[in-house]
């Protein structure tokens, strides 16, 4: 059984920086690509930004966050992950994109190399079939933030060999991440509960059940989440919700996955949530307010 020591991570924005850092903290060398240099730019700010205020809180000590820095590379060339012993992919969920990139890298990585997808929604099977090597073919799915949240969800298609899993399981686990181990089906199993949960609430909200600042306050002190599903939909991004939705609709055929009318409405006028500055809530004032949806 090969050791991972190389690590390659497709994409540097919010989760493949996340997962460069997360791995690099860990000890393994790691090679980052991006599409452009100013995409790459962004993704090491972020990832630097990230490490240093780790630092400021005093959650990690500079000589720390320098090891991390130094075992860390970036590149705008695919064929730089060729010598990877793991290629972790972390782009856009546009399956076109991702197999046009798996086709590359499989012609350039030794036998040994194991494809890993952090998709959250597509299937790892329709991946896997665009190779040549759908036995090493796993998922691995991390959470935002990567470099706090403790789980992956390790995802076994029917043609992963156990060798491959238990690999990719083991690896999880040296990242310092709590591995569970999923079914090849769209959500796994995060994202096949949470989903329909968080369209059930924008249902509810276009019903007139109540506010959204309401139905956030009472899942919070209800139920003990650490957020509302309104929060949390503005914090995940609401056309990243919107495109999950789909694909898994497109799945399943089952109503609970369908987006609801108001979300699509708020991804067309483009309220993508905090990261535009207006989701369903205003970010433009501290602390945020209500957005004015028209209900």
């Amino acid at each position: 059984m090969t050791e991972i020591k190389t690590v390659g991570v497709l994409g540097c924005g919010l989760m493949g920086s996340g997962v460069a850092q997360t791995a690099a903290a860990a000890g393994f060398t790691t090679v980052v690509r991006e599409v452009s240099e100013e995409l790459l730019a962004k993704g090491r700010g972020a990832l630097t930004g990230s490490l240093s205020k780790a630092v400021e809180k005093g959650k990690l000590d500079a000589a720390a966050r320098d090891a991390t820095l130094g075992r860390l590379r970036f590149t705008t060339k695919v064929a730089d992950l060729k010598d990877a012993d793991i290629v972790i992919e972390a782009v856009t969920e546009d399956l076109d994109l991702k197999n046009a990139l798996w086709k590359e890298l499989d012609a350039l990585c030794p036998a040994h190399t194991i494809f890993a997808s952090n998709t959250s929604s597509l299937t790892i099977a329709a991946m896997a079939a665009a190779t040549k090597r759908p036995d090493r073919f796993v998922g691995l799915h991390f959470f935002n933030p990567v470099p706090v949240m403790k789980l992956v969800e390790v995802v076994r298609t029917v043609t992963t060999s156990p060798e491959t899993f238990d690999r990719s399981f083991a690896f999880a686990k040296a990242l310092g991440k709590e591995a569970v181990a999923a079914k090849d089906n769209s959500g796994f199993i995060v994202n096949l509960l949470l989903v329909p949960y968080l369209l059930d609430a924008i249902r509810h909200l276009e019903h007139g059940v109540a506010s959204a600042p309401d139905i956030d306050k009472a899942m919070q002190l209800g139920c003990g989440y650490p957020m509302g599903p309104f929060v949390l939909l503005d914090f995940v991004g609401l056309d990243t919700t919107y495109k999950i939705a789909e694909i898994m609709f497109a799945e399943y055929r089952d109503h609970r996955y369908a987006p609801p009318p108001l979300l699509k409405r708020m991804v067309l006028a483009g309220y993508y949530g905090k990261k535009s500055g207006r989701g369903f809530y205003d970010y433009s004032t501290t602390p945020p307010t209500l957005n004015n949806l028209g209900l």
